[in-house]
């Protein structure tokens, strides 16, 4: 079974345990042929081939959240108890407990904040930094942005953090090393997704 994550800019294919990355128009023409089931956040591509099938309907969570994304509700679905955390563009967090989702909330993803110091001031335009010494105050301007970014996602999963703490996303590994209680899962969509087409 080949299953398919469509997001804004990059299309995420799980096949044989494996995951693999592509910009979205790469990864619709690499499998175009094939059978996927998928869930897409992307309205604008229209040319999705005629042999792949949208499961959304598929992907039922019990939440009273309010325009919670395709995406998010399979991440859902593969954590009965717990915090998820989806870094990616966005950093997505949400809170599960006994199989119902109890709430989340949208951050900045780390380039995305990055972005925002740029638009700042040119002189705030530096790269990231994911070795940052969290524990000093920075002596520098590089570090005092990196610092601030990785510093006010880190302190918000920890006012939310309860029991264990899911990570999923091009960013999840880096965050997961930041809490004890973690573990880093690229396919927790996909786990969702199988869930939903189980039912």
């Amino acid at each position: 079974m080949i299953l398919a994550d469509i997001g804004n800019s990059y299309i995420k294919v799980y096949q044989k345990g494996a995951v693999r990355s592509f910009e979205v128009s790469e990864g619709l023409k690499r499998y175009g042929s094939e059978r996927v089931y998928y869930i897409s956040v992307n309205n604008n591509y229209t040319d999705i081939p005629k042999n792949w099938t949208d499961i959304a309907e598929k992907i039922e969570l019990d939440t009273s959240y309010l325009g919670l994304g395709i995406d998010r509700k399979a991440v859902c679905m593969a954590v009965t108890d717990g915090v998820i955390v989806d870094a990616g563009s966005a950093v997505t967090v949400d809170v599960m407990q006994n199989g119902v989702h109890l709430g989340g909330y949208i951050l900045p993803g780390m380039q995305a904040m990055m972005g925002a110091y740029h638009s700042i001031s040119p002189k705030l335009a530096v790269t990231l930094n994911p070795n940052v010494e969290l524990g000093v105050l920075p002596q520098n301007t590089k570090d005092a942005v990196n610092y601030a970014i990785i510093s006010s996602i880190k302190s918000m999963i920890q006012t939310t953090a309860r029991g264990k703490i899911y990570f999923t996303g091009g960013d999840g590994k880096f965050l997961s090393k930041l809490f004890e209680n973690s573990i880093y899962d690229e396919t927790l969509v996909f786990q969702g997704m199988m869930k939903g087409l189980e039912c």
